[in-house]
Parts: C-alpha cells; structure tokens; sequence
C-alpha cells in the first residue's frame, strides 16, 4: 500500500469515528442524555486501546472538569472502566464495546434515574390529595385523583416492559425478543383493523330490525292489517 493511499484510508477511518461521535451525541441529548458524555462513549467505543484523559480532550476539545465529569458518570453508568498502565500513573479508560450488555446498562439506568422516582413522586402527590371536602370540591379531588392514576398506571406500564426486555437483553436472547416483537405486531395489526371490521358490519339496533322479512319470503303482516 503507498503511502497516499494509507493516508486516505486514515483519514476515512477518522472521517467515520467523528460522525459517529457527532451522531451518537445528538442522539443522546435526544433522549435527554448529556450530549458530551455520549460523544465521550462514543469516541471510547471506537478507540482500539484505552485513552487517558487529556488524549479525550484533545479529540473532542473538551475541557479537564467536563471531561472527568462525563468520565465519572460513565463510570457509575458501568458504561466505561477506569485502567492503570504499567508505566504510566495517568488514569485511562476504556469503554465497554459488547452493545447488548451496553443496551442492557442503559435500560437498568433508565428506569432507576427516571421511571421509579417519576412514579414515586406521582404517589406521593396522589397521597396529598384530601379524604373529606364539600360535594363541589370532592369532584375536582376526584378527577386529580383518576389523572394521576392514569399517569402512574403508565409508569407501571413503562416499568413493567423494562423489567420483561431486560433479562432477555442481558442474555442477548434475539430469538425471544424476535418472538416478542412478531407478537407485538399481530396485536397491533389485530388493533388496527378491528375497528374497521365493526364499521363495516354494524350489530343491528332495536329501530332497524335486522331483517324485516320472514324466511319464508313473504311480507310481514302490518300492524294496522289486523
């Protein structure tokens, strides 16, 4: 390989890592993750040795207390281990690079950081709620109280979806979570089209008899023939 051509190919390699980092930020603060901390995973996750501390500043142009910051919540995340080098008294770090047990961390932070204490503060306003008021006031309690049930059942929902996929990603058990996709889609598909299916055959109503004829094919007497 001449040396232009392996230049180019650096260059491509490096073109690839920065927008998957730029990507891989942008999606994160989409999810209402911290933009840098994501960039931070993402460069880890494509390095093919651990990186210290002032090799990440230099790649995202990042100061030293963003960068230990982010670095110290992947750390808690489990997203990213800290390394000594022999050699060496700097701290490295090196990112977790097996995506379904990365998946698996994500979804175990979610629900802890997010689902739980939203559901926890739901219960604790529902709880606030009074027991004994006047007639007019027991309605406006009464629909608070159907709202924030409504709220915490999708919590409960939430949780309950998270606590089912995550054995199976832990596992990386894509068979099951193939199986359970499939079984997602028929129930929608059965959801969508159920509706329509009604419309398009209405039960009879007590006005509108279902047939006005006997079987026999001849007319029904009048009422007014008798």
């Amino acid at each position: 390989m001449s040396a232009s051509t392996s230049s180019d190919a650096g260059q491509a390699y490096n073109d690839a890592v920065a927008s998957l980092v730029t990507f891989w930020g942008e999606m994160a603060s989409q999810w209402g993750i911290n933009r840098t901390m994501a960039q931070i995973h993402a460069r880890l996750f494509c390095a093919d040795a651990p990186m210290n501390t002032d090799e990440i500043m230099e790649a995202l142009d990042i100061s030293r207390g963003n960068a230990n910051m982010n670095l110290r919540s992947l750390t808690e995340w489990r997203l990213v281990s800290k390394q000594h080098l022999p050699g060496s008294r700097k701290d490295y770090y090196e990112a977790d690079t097996d995506v379904w047990r990365i998946t698996a961390r994500i979804i175990e932070e979610r629900q802890r950081r997010e689902l739980q204490p939203v559901q926890a503060q739901l219960e604790d306003c529902r709880a606030q709620l009074p027991e004994t008021e006047t007639p007019a006031a027991t309605a406006r309690t009464d629909m608070l109280r159907e709202r924030l049930d409504a709220l915490i059942d999708l919590m409960e929902a939430f949780e309950a979806v998270s606590e089912v996929l995550l054995p199976l990603v832990q596992e990386s058990n894509t068979d099951t979570l193939g199986q359970l996709v499939q079984m997602a889609q028929l129930v929608a598909n059965a959801t969508d089209t159920a509706p329509r299916s009604a419309a398009a055959n209405p039960p009879p109503t007590r006005d509108a008899p279902a047939s006005s004829s006997p079987s026999n094919g001849t007319a029904a007497p009048s009422p007014d023939a008798a």
